[in-house]
């Protein structure tokens, strides 16, 4: 009975151990509890209301009544806000998605495929571009805090959580109806995503390669979204993703110390706490060759190009449209130049040649070329005439356009998309390379002076002033057989230009964006087309220009002492009378910009019983809209509580590892308590200790006084 008395409290003892044992252990290490899915849960819990800028694309109107700078990409175009709440844009303008010139009062921007949207400082949404879908139709919307744009739909989240979606539905993306405690939403080709105040994340749409498996995952801040996969950025500068990783777009597992992430079609990158970025996938148009960037306070990701915004406001760029064409201001002593899509050559005096720009098909690779007297650019490969009438090519042949080893007695050269045309001396014409369209269809050519190539047209200008042309001719642009007194062409994606004699110019062909509108253009000395654009050289050696502007490749005002023009897709280079160049387009365009520069400082300090250890404690100063990570570790015997202050841009307040984004002066504290749990788990611990030291004593002593009755009771027996 004494036994079963002592045994008691041992037990009582031992269930009072792990009673508090096991719990102080798990308190100890600050885990992060996840509410249920109850807004007044979610509301007491957390602190941000759903309205607070917690989402990284959500951005506001600071302190100083400025807007925090950002920049978005979408298809073929690159977005920019600016401090003032203006917009600028570049790129391709197709369908009017960079007719932003008039938007104000703009406190964030998002671009999909082919238009743009703007979220307004009172709630309201403004688009422009591609409507097919109705992806535009955001008139009616108010009590907006972020919008985002999907390849070809749109969506907005409202101040009470829920979300909007217009547009394409084919995968039943904008069926976001049920959601409810939402702060922010990425939109992938067919699917959509949605980040939740507790951190969670929700996903609708085709899920065929696992983009929407999104269940598990937990302490996000960030989500975006890529045309198949989807990826997450986790409260600890950790990534994770999900869905299709055909191109490696998802091998993010080894990132750590990101604070931003961006994805589009196959690409996905990642912006590190020191400005430097990272970036994995498809890289055919360079979109992943950021490794030099430095500075950098924000990154977006459009389908073939990235861009990132540096802290002093200025704007870089990798991808189509970005790879260096107009970087040419180093060179002299050119003679003639030739450009195409995305890369520009130049014939020095000496007869070498140099190139800037997109060289996937080894289309710049001319370093070896000598003698040569005349060059030619198609989209991705380059053609030199030498001083012997033979010609050399390099770059993509897989249509057979660089075969051109046998060519003799050639006195002009012209390249296409994927066809090349030599003039001979004999006035007739040779071609090799693609003929779907029957631009190679020259054989009965004679008497010819001068050849242009267009992507699938070639044109030819006769002795006596008149023009002939063959193969594609959808919009007309071989209609040049009326033509006389002409001495020069020109041949541009889909439109033909001739110089008359007189000084004007004739065009035909494609003219949507009023690249033929040249009748009224007088002292004309030369004609050059570009894919979409025309420009002609006055005789007072200035430059106008007609056409699409989508990559700033007309602004040619300014242009004097200019003695020949070449142009590509987006871009126009000029060769000056002192045989250096200038250039302009999306490379030169994207350096003007500069969205402003916004600063502000967090004050961090903690009560007794830790400290915070990133970024420290004291006064930091960081970009506006800048995602700043904070970490707080409490000492031996302490427990982290939460941080309070200013805290409603904090992703998650009560726990120790979190972000917090920067849209005005912030301070906050890092609050710690004794962890009586673990102290009473230790007293806990002595409590047992002693008590199974007495239980073992008294037991021992019970034991030993029972073994000695019994030897009294045998030697009584026995006497």
């Amino acid at each position: 009975m004494k036994n079963r008395k002592m045994l008691l409290p041992a037990l009582l003892s031992i269930i009072l151990f792990l009673g508090l044992i096991l719990p102080a252990g798990v308190a100890g290490a600050s885990a992060t509890v996840y509410p249920p899915d109850d807004r007044s849960i979610i509301s007491a819990v957390e602190g941000p209301s759903l309205a607070s800028a917690m989402a990284l694309n959500t951005y506001s109107v600071t302190g100083q009544g400025q807007v925090t700078p950002m920049v978005a990409a979408g298809g073929s175009h690159t977005v920019g806000l600016k401090a003032d709440g203006t917009v600028l844009a570049i790129g391709v303008n197709d369908y009017g998605q960079c007719n932003v010139g008039s938007w104000t009062d703009i406190i964030q921007v998002a671009a999909g495929m082919a238009h743009t949207v703007g979220l307004k400082v009172d709630g309201t949404v403004v688009a422009v571009g591609s409507n097919g879908y109705g992806q535009c139709n955001v008139g009616n919307w108010t009590d907006i805090i972020q919008v985002t744009a999907g390849i070809y739909y749109t969506m907005g989240v409202k101040a009470d959580g829920i979300v909007l979606a217009v547009g394409d539905n084919i995968g039943g993306q904008c069926d976001v109806g049920d959601w409810t405690d939402i702060i922010q939403v990425a939109g992938g080709l067919f699917h959509t995503v949605g980040l939740k105040a507790n951190g969670t994340v929700v996903a609708v749409g085709y899920r065929g390669f696992g983009q929407s498996d999104v269940g598990d995952w937990r302490d996000t801040v960030q989500v975006t979204a890529g045309s198949y996969h989807t990826i997450g950025l986790k409260a600890n500068g950790t990534v994770v993703a999900t869905g299709d990783n055909a191109s490696g777009q998802c091998n993010v597992g080894g990132w750590t110390d990101i604070i931003q992430v961006a994805a589009t079609w196959e690409h996905t990158v990642g912006l590190k706490s020191d400005g430097t970025v990272v970036a994995v996938g498809k890289n055919n148009d360079g979109q992943c060759a950021v490794e030099g960037w430095t500075d950098i306070i924000r990154v977006t990701t459009g389908c073939w190009h990235t861009v990132g915004l540096k802290a002093n406001g200025t704007v870089v760029a990798v991808g189509r449209s970005y790879h260096g064409q107009c970087d040419v201001s180093g060179w002299t002593d050119i003679t003639k130049i030739a450009a195409d899509v995305m890369h520009t050559v130049g014939l020095k005096a000496d007869g070498t040649v140099v190139a800037r720009g997109d060289n996937a098909s080894g289309q710049c690779n001319v370093g070896g070329w000598t003698d040569i007297v005349r060059v030619a650019a198609g989209p991705k490969h380059t053609v030199g005439l030498k001083n012997d009438g033979t010609v050399v090519a390099v770059g993509d042949s897989s249509s057979g356009q660089c075969n051109v080893g046998n060519w003799t007695d050639i006195v002009g050269v012209a390249a296409g998309s994927r066809h090349t045309v030599g003039l001979k001396t004999d006035g007739t014409v040779v071609t090799v390379g693609d003929n779907q369209s029957g631009q190679c269809d020259v054989g009965n050519w004679t008497g010819i002076i001068g050849v242009a190539a267009g992507v699938s047209h070639t044109v030819g200008l006769k002795a006596d002033g008149t023009v002939v042309a063959v193969g594609d001719n959808q919009f007309g642009q071989c209609f040049v057989n009326v033509w006389t007194g002409i001495t020069q062409v020109a041949a541009g994606v889909s439109h033909t230009v001739g110089l008359k004699n007189d000084g004007t110019a004739v065009a035909e062909g494609n003219n949507y964006f009023g690249q033929c509108n040249i009748g009224g253009w007088t002292d004309i000395i030369q004609v050059t087309a570009g894919g979409y654009h025309t420009v002609g050289l006055k005789a007072d050696s200035t430059v106008i220009a007609v056409g699409s502007d989508a990559g700033g490749q007309y602004a040619v005002s300014n242009w004097t002492d200019i003695k020949q023009v070449a142009v590509g897709g987006y871009h126009t280079v000029a060769l000056k009378a002192d045989g250096t160049l200038v250039a302009a387009g999306p490379d030169i365009e994207l350096a003007k910009w500069n969205l402003g520069v916004v600063d502000y400082t967090l004050t961090i300090s903690s009560t007794p019983g830790g400290s915070v250890t990133t970024p420290g404690e004291g006064v930091f100063t960081y970009n506006a809209g800048m995602m700043a990570r904070v970490v707080a570790e409490p000492q031996a015997g302490y427990r982290f509580v939460n941080w309070t202050g200013d805290v409603d841009t904090i992703a998650r307040m009560n726990a120790a590892t979190t972000t917090i984004t920067m849209y005005s002066d912030y301070t906050i504290t890092a609050n710690f308590a004794v962890n009586w749990l673990l102290i009473g788990g230790i007293i806990a611990a002595v409590v047992v200790a002693v008590g199974l030291a007495i239980f073992f004593v008294r037991r021992r002593r019970a034991a030993r006084t029972k073994r000695q009755g019994r030897r009294r009771a045998a030697r009584t027996k026995i006497r």
